[in-house]
């Protein structure tokens, strides 16, 4: 029964504050976040720590829902118009926040072990804040268009990242006991096996769409299939983002329905993604920030220091758009579920730093998830992508 007053109180204070920050042109994701925190276990614990994890799921459903939006992006048109641009400035972005905080901590005398494995961690990128934005705004041009390819690709390049940064880690606390290449080859096996499964997922979804042609049995097939694919995702311990993302591209490219759908999509899930952002703020915890110290700063500041210089200089490669090179790094702060996840591995390469390592990461979490939408309303509206505000 508390489930469904967690559940009330949730969406009504994501309704609250979502309004309450547009007077200080904040966008919506940053009240529901804002919100969420003040209702939960940090102060007034009106959502308590065991309502948000009796609500978790719905963090899988609105993720799931996310990546099937971002998906439906990748159509073979865009990627003949733009060419290898986005995975460029995905890879260099990535690798550019690994190196220079894996470097930073090293030079600040920190174990070389601990630092790779934590500076393999800021690969990756947060993308459901940005996307509310870009939907809040209905954000629309170049930049927008990269920053979702981005941001969708950024998840493979944090995985085998993370791979190769565990690999050299366990070589160095205890030489001989890896191989190497198998390191490597277990996240790219991991990503092909969630693209196949999404892609033969996305081939089924492509066929009843065609028969069913009213828009309420259309909702029901969407979230079948969606949901469908967290399930096949979590039991055979794959990617559920890249397996709903490569379910909405394959569909986007092989039916000419594709734009309908989304747009049902679009209606059909606000209310998740209000008590998705604002759970997120309930689990965002306050209590870690003095327990940080030099590592947590180190962190915060030299990971956002490399995705901007990374975008950078993949946009420069590629001879991007000018605002591309200028401006898209500033939206790919938001860092929260993947790297929380790879935090839990981390614990079996130095469990001694364990606890280290998830405080830096939650504390990031925290201050990445609440300055991140700001940001990414900054880098559209600068590069003349939000027309108006809204």
């Amino acid at each position: 029964m508390d489930t469904f007053y967690y559940l009330s109180i949730i969406l009504l204070s994501g309704l609250f504050f979502g309004r309450l920050v547009r007077f200080i042109k904040l966008p919506n994701v940053t009240g529901y976040l804002i919100g969420g925190l003040l209702i939960g276990p940090s102060f007034l614990n009106l959502v308590t720590k065991e309502g948000v994890e009796a609500l978790s799921f719905l963090s899988s459903v609105a993720l799931g829902f996310i990546a099937f939006s971002i998906g439906s992006e990748f159509k073979a048109s865009y990627f003949k118009r733009v060419g290898v641009t986005p995975i460029v400035i995905a890879i260099l972005e990535a690798v550019m926040a690994v190196v220079l905080v894996t470097l930073t901590l090293i030079l600040f005398g920190f174990d070389p072990a601990f630092s790779i494995v934590l500076g393999a961690i800021a690969a990756a990128t947060a993308p459901a804040a940005t996307i509310m934005v870009i939907k809040q705004y209905k954000a629309k041009g170049p930049v927008t268009e990269t920053l979702l390819s981005v941001v969708a690709l950024d998840d493979a390049v944090a995985l085998i990242c993370f791979g190769i940064a565990v690999a050299i880690a366990q070589m160095i606390r205890q030489p001989g006991s890896t191989n190497m290449l198998l390191a490597i080859a277990n996240p790219i096996l991991e990503i092909v096996e969630s693209l196949g499964i999404g892609a033969l997922l996305g081939i089924l979804f492509s066929f009843p769409i065609h028969y069913f042609h009213d828009e309420d049995a259309r909702q029901t097939l969407i979230y079948a299939f969606v949901l469908f694919a967290l399930f096949i995702a979590k039991k055979c311990g794959i990617s559920d983002l890249l397996t709903c993302m490569a379910m909405g591209a394959t569909f986007a490219n092989l039916s000419n329905k594709s734009d309908r759908v989304m747009k049902i999509t679009d209606r059909i899930t606000p209310p998740i993604f209000v008590a998705f952002f604002v759970l997120s703020g309930a689990d965002l915890n306050v209590s870690i920030l003095p327990s940080i110290g030099l590592v947590g700063i180190i962190y915060v500041v030299v990971r956002v220091i490399g995705k901007i210089l990374g975008a950078w200089l993949g946009a420069k490669l590629c001879k991007a758009d000018q605002n591309i090179q200028k401006y898209l790094g500033f939206a790919l702060v938001p860092q929260a579920g993947v790297a929380i996840g790879l935090t839990v591995v981390a614990k079996t390469v130095v469990p001694q730093y364990a606890e280290s390592i998830r405080a830096v990461i939650l504390c990031g979490t925290l201050i990445y998830e609440l300055i991140g939408p700001s940001l990414s309303k900054w880098t559209l509206k600068k590069s003349g992508e939000i027309k108006a505000e809204l």
